[in-house]
C-alpha cells in the first residue's frame, strides 16, 4: 500500500497516482516484452477489450452483493513488527514499508527474512475472525513491494518456503484457500507490480525480464489457488527504485489475466488507477461522498494507522466508527475492505479481532445486515445528516447514527416521487409514524434508539409505475476512418450497447486503423421510468451527446480517460432521439455510455432500451 492517502480524483480522471512519492522523471524508452504466454489475447485493429458491464455482469455479482471484506497485509516485513534497530543503536519505525523507509541494506533485510517463522498462522482462525465480523471475502498479500512471495513460487527463491524458518511443507495460501472454501468465503490475492528486490525491475532495458517472471507468478496464483479476485498495487510513477509501469503494460496484463480466467474480478491498479482500468476503483483510507461515476468501487482502510503489524501502533478505530464506515460505503454503492496485519508469528492482533466481533454483532442483531448485504445507493432520497440510507428492492434501510429521541422526527429529502407504505424499527415493536413534510418525509419513532451504534428503520416503498422493458436491439453505429467523422462511413451496423475499450491497439473493426477514427451512434433511448436521468460518458479521446436534438455533453477537447455527465429529464416509454459522436486521434480509445436515476442503478444503457430509429 502507499504511504499517503490518494484523493478521490484518482478514480475519476486520468491523473496518474503519484501523490505519495516523488514523481518519476520521464522514463526512457524500453522495448515491449515478448508475449508472455499462450493465454495473452491477440491485439490489433478490431480488438475490443470491453467484455461486459461490471455494474450488471454475473461475473461481478458476488462483489456487488457481498459489500464487506477482510484485507490481510502479511510479508517478510511482519517479522520486524514495525521496528528496525540500526547498527548505531537507533530505532526506525514503519510497517510494510520498513525496508525502504528505514533504508535497510538488502543483505540485512534478507537476513531478517531468513528468520521469519509465522508458525502460528492459523487459516481457520483467520477465516473464523472474518466470518464472525460478517465479512464475505478475503484479500491477502501474496507479494508486497518488497517482492517477497508468500507462497512456494517456482519463479525465484525469495519466498516464504525457500527464504524463511517456516515449515517447508506448509503453504499458507493453500491453507487459507481451503478454510475459505469450507466457510463459503471468497479468496483474492493482492500482488504488487512495484518490486524492490528484483534487480531487473527498475531498468527499462531489463524490465521485460521481470515482467516475464511476474506473469509466471500470477499464472501460478491463478492456476494453483483459483482466486476470485486479484488486487494489484504499486502501479504509480515513482523512484527508489524507478517504476517503469505504463498504461500499455496494464492493458497487456489485464488481457492476459482474463485469458487465464474470464471470471476474475480485477481492481483498477492493474493499469494506472483510472476509471478505464480493471473492474473497480480503489479509494484508500477514504470514503467517497457519493456513488463513483463510471466504475464499481471499494474503499480499503486500516483498523489502526498501519497496514502491516506494528507493535507500537495502538491507535485503533472504534467498533462504532467501523460500522459507520461500512454503512457509508454501502449507501454509496461501494464495498469496504478492512485490513488486519498479522504479527511475526502469524497471529491477528487481539484488538483487531475484538473490533471485528463488534461489527459482526451489529450486523447479526435484529437483521441489521439487511442494510448492507445486497444493498446499494438509496437513490430515492438524499443522504441525511443523521445517518445513511441504502436500498434493496422495495426496501429502504435508514441506519440512524444520531437518534433524535422519542417523538422527534427524522427528515428524508426525496429525489423523486415515491410513496412510503410502511416503516418499522428492526428488532423493535415501536411505532414509526411517516408523514409527508416539505420536500420529503418525516419519520417519527415512538421510542428510543435500540442500538447505540446505529438503529435501522426499514421502509417499504412504492416507487410508482415502471414501463415494461423495451424491445430495442441497440443503436445505429457508423464508423469513419477519420477523426472528423467526415465523408461516408466505412461501416454501418447495429451496436447493442455503447460499451467499448479499444485501448491502445484496438479499433471498431479490423479494417479500421487503431488511430484516427470516428464513430457515430444514432437512434432513440427509451427509459422505463419518468425521471431525471444522469447520462455518463467515459471517453478517450472526445465525445458529444445530443438528446432530442439538444447537446447535453460536449467534451470535444482532446483528453485522456475522462468522465462527463449530464442531467436529462426522460419520459417512460417515450423514444427520445439520441446521437453520440466519438473520435479517437492517437493513443488510447474508450467509449462508454451509462445512465442512472433515483430508481435506476448506474449501468451501461442496455440494448433493450436503445433503438436504431
Amino acid at each position: 500500500m502507499r504511504r499517503r492517502v490518494p484523493t478521490l480524483a484518482l478514480l475519476l480522471t486520468a491523473t496518474l497516482a503519484a501523490t505519495a512519492l516523488p514523481t518519476a522523471a520521464a522514463a526512457p524508452a524500453r522495448p515491449a516484452p515478448a508475449p508472455p504466454g499462450p493465454a495473452a489475447a491477440a491485439e490489433g485493429p478490431g480488438t475490443d477489450h470491453a467484455t461486459d458491464d461490471p455494474f450488471t455482469a454475473d461475473r461481478t455479482n458476488w462483489f456487488r452483493q457481498d459489500r464487506f471484506g477482510m484485507f490481510i497485509h502479511f510479508g517478510a516485513y511482519s517479522n520486524l513488527e514495525g521496528e528496525y534497530q540500526r547498527p548505531d543503536g537507533t530505532v526506525c519505525r514503519n510497517a510494510e514499508w520498513i525496508q525502504r523507509q528505514c533504508k535497510i541494506p538488502k543483505d540485512a533485510y534478507e537476513k531478517q527474512a531468513k528468520a521469519f517463522d509465522p508458525a502460528e498462522f492459523d487459516a481457520k482462525a483467520v477465516v473464523r475472525a472474518a466470518k464472525d465480523a460478517g465479512m464475505k471475502y478475503i484479500v491477502i498479500t501474496s507479494k508486497h513491494h518488497e517482492g517477497y512471495a508468500m507462497w512456494p513460487t517456482k519463479v525465484n527463491s525469495w519466498n516464504l518456503r525457500d527464504h524463511s524458518s517456516f515449515d517447508k511443507k506448509r503453504d499458507i495460501l493453500a491453507e487459507l484457500k481451503k478454510a475459505s472454501d469450507e466457510a463459503g468465503i471468497k479468496l483474492g490475492f493482492y500482488y504488487s507490480i512495484w518490486d524492490w528486490h528484483d534487480p531487473d525491475f527498475p531498468d527499462p532495458a531489463t524490465f521485460p525480464k521481470y515482467e516475464k517472471r511476474m506473469y509466471a507468478q500470477l499464472k501460478e496464483l491463478v492456476d494453483t489457488y483459483d482466486p476470485a479476485l486479484l488486487w494489484f498495487d504499486g502501479e504509480w510513477d515513482t523512484e527508489d527504485p524507478h517504476n517503469p509501469w505504463t498504461a500499455k503494460d496494464g492493458e497487456r496484463l489485464e488481457s492476459y489475466l482474463r485469458g487465464l480466467n474470464p471470471d476474475l474480478v480485477i481492481n483498477n491498479r492493474v493499469g494506472k488507477r483510472r476509471v478505464v482500468d480493471g473492474d473497480y476503483g480503489t479509494p484508500e483510507q477514504e470514503i467517497p461522498d457519493a456513488p463513483v461515476d463510471g466504475q464499481l468501487w471499494e474503499s480499503c482502510m486500516t483498523l489502526n494507522d498501519n497496514w502491516g503489524f506494528a507493535r507500537y501502533d495502538q491507535n485503533w478505530k472504534s467498533g462504532t466508527t467501523l460500522v459507520h464506515n461500512l454503512l457509508a460505503t454501502t449507501s454509496r454503492s461501494g464495498n469496504y475492505l478492512l485490513n488486519v496485519g498479522p504479527d511475526a508469528r502469524g497471529r491477528i492482533p487481539g484488538p483487531s479481532v475484538d473490533r471485528l466481533k463488534e461489527m459482526g454483532t451489529w450486523l447479526r442483531t435484529a437483521g441489521q445486515g439487511e442494510a448492507v448485504y445486497g444493498a446499494r445507493y438509496g437513490g430515492l432520497v438524499e443522504e441525511p445528516r443523521w445517518g445513511a440510507v441504502s436500498r434493496k428492492g422495495d426496501k429502504l434501510y435508514a441506519a440512524v447514527t444520531r437518534w433524535p429521541g422519542a417523538g422527534k422526527p427524522l427528515h428524508l429529502t426525496a429525489r423523486t416521487d415515491f410513496r412510503v407504505k410502511s416503516a418499522r424499527v428492526l428488532g423493535s415493536s415501536q411505532r414509526v409514524t411517516v408523514t409527508k413534510a416539505g420536500d420529503g418525509y418525516d419519520l417519527t419513532p415512538s421510542g428510543d434508539a435500540t442500538n447505540p451504534t446505529a438503529t435501522v428503520i426499514e421502509l417499504t416503498v412504492n416507487p410508482g409505475r415502471t414501463a415494461r422493458p423495451g424491445k430495442g436491439t441497440g443503436l445505429k453505429q457508423e464508423i469513419f476512418d477519420n477523426a472528423d467523422l467526415s465523408g461516408a462511413p466505412k461501416i454501418t451496423r447495429t451496436d447493442p450497447t455503447v460499451n467499448h475499450a479499444w485501448k491502445f491497439g484496438g479499433s471498431p473493426d479490423a479494417s479500421i486503423s487503431s488511430d484516427r477514427f470516428g464513430v457515430r451512434w444514432t437512434g432513440s433511448i427509451e427509459p422505463r421510468r419518468t425521471e431525471t436521468y444522469t447520462l455518463t460518458t467515459v471517453s478517450d479521446d472526445v465525445v458529444r451527446v445530443w438528446i432530442d436534438g439538444r447537446l447535453v455533453i460536449d467534451s470535444w477537447n482532446p483528453h485522456e480517460p475522462k468522465v462527463d455527465k449530464a442531467q436529462v429529464p426522460l419520459t417512460a416509454g417515450k423514444h427520445h432521439s439520441i446521437r453520440v459522436d466519438y473520435a479517437e486521434n492517437t493513443g488510447e480509445a474508450h467509449m462508454k455510455l451509462l445512465w442512472s436515476s433515483p430508481n435506476q442503478p448506474q449501468q451501461i444503457v442496455p440494448s433493450t432500451q436503445l433503438r436504431t430509429r
